[in-house]
């Protein structure tokens, strides 16, 4: 396939997918502003139903303290059940006990 053609055949698909559709609207409601927001790709993604710089910052923030607290608890949770198989071992391996 050339070129031209691949390049109609997508445009094509984003047509029929509603994306060119969208993308549009998008904008015209971005050049309808009246007061341009500092940050068009902020808004684009606002309007495409994604969360915004701050608000994807935050979440990235929330997930690794998440990811450190999961870390320390495994942790705990294996030396927990270190200690467990000590203490089994101390009650039922040594046979003069």
């Amino acid at each position: 396939m050339d070129r031209e053609a691949k390049k109609e055949a997508f445009r094509k698909y984003l047509e029929s997918s509603g994306v060119l559709d969208t993308l549009t609207k998008v904008l015209v409601a971005l050049y309808e502003e009246n007061d341009k927001p500092s940050s068009a790709v902020e808004f684009v993604q606002q309007k495409l139903g994604g969360p915004s710089i701050s608000d994807y910052e935050k979440l990235k923030a929330e997930k690794l303290d998440l990811q450190l607290k999961y870390n320390e608890l495994l942790d705990t949770h294996k030396d927990t059940c270190r200690q467990l198989e000590e203490l089994k071992n101390m009650k039922y391996g040594a046979p003069w006990n």
